[in-house]
């Protein structure tokens, strides 16, 4: 679908399937230097299932016009312009690593307008490795491949996709390489500079779900505990031997993860 926010061109993807009635609605947020096609099959499973689920591509990313937004809450607020734009008086919002901090920001600035929550991959803080920072400032392709080799975990890397025919690690690479110029190192910076996460985990009361990977390296399994425990209605659900990249790990799972918390809001 395409909306105008700001004066530009926002694009969300929606599985295919029109927008129409009064279906539970679903907004689903990427992480740094992606798009909303990492969320192509839970949003088609939504989208078919119900819901009007839209996986939204933010300022600069994807298919949406404007520059990338430089903070966290920027992004929360630009969010709820397109969810505007969308006809979308409330929804249900699914964020990934920084779009889990944004999906905070919502629930705890417009808790009447957020039904339920689900954080796959979050953190009370996301520092950048050097190394990573670097390469993103100076050599995108190289970040591109440091992001797919640490954002997946150890069964992913041996050749196993639940998708077949998909290669997750080229796949996510290639995400991030594809993204224009300066994206990368705008969303990491956001990221870093971030310190509201404990914060807006506190003042979340809507149902809400934290998915954590045993084996993820960019948000550690701890750093998830610790925002869960902290939000009043949270839940966690661990994934054995499943990294960062768990929408496309066991995309079974977080689409049950979704699903059941969508249903209990």
């Amino acid at each position: 679908m395409i909306v105008n926010v700001d004066g530009h061109v926002a694009h969300g993807s929606t599985g295919g399937v029109e927008l129409a009635g009064d279906d539970p609605a679903v907004v689903l947020i990427h992480g740094a230097g992606m798009d909303g096609t990492i969320w192509q099959l839970q949003t088609r499973y939504l989208a078919y299932r119900g819901h009007r689920a839209v996986a939204v591509d933010l300022p600069g990313h994807g298919r949406s016009e404007g520059k990338p937004l430089t903070t966290i809450s920027e992004m929360a607020e630009w969010v709820g312009r397109f969810a505007d734009a969308a006809g979308f008086a409330t929804f249900n919002a699914v964020g990934h690593s920084m779009g889990t901090f944004i999906g905070l920001e919502l629930a705890a600035n417009e808790p009447d307008r957020i039904d339920s929550l689900t954080l796959l991959g979050t953190a009370t803080k996301m520092p950048v490795h050097p190394d990573l920072l670097d390469a993103a400032q100076n050599d995108l392709p190289r970040a591109a491949a440091l992001m797919a080799a640490w954002g997946l975990g150890r069964p992913a890397h041996a050749g196993v996709n639940p998708t077949p025919g998909m290669w997750m690690s080229g796949g996510s690479q290639a995400l991030v390489e594809n993204s224009d110029a300066g994206v990368l190192v705008a969303d990491f910076d956001a990221c870093r500079n971030y310190e509201g996460a404990l914060d807006a985990a506190g003042a979340t009361t809507c149902p809400t779900t934290v998915v954590i990977g045993s084996d993820d390296r960019m948000t550690p399994p701890a750093q998830g505990h610790k925002v869960a425990d902290a939000i009043k209605n949270g839940s966690k659900v661990e994934l054995s031997s499943i990294g960062h990249s768990m929408m496309i790990e066991d995309p079974r799972s977080v689409k049950k993860a979704i699903i059941e918390t969508i249903a209990g809001a």
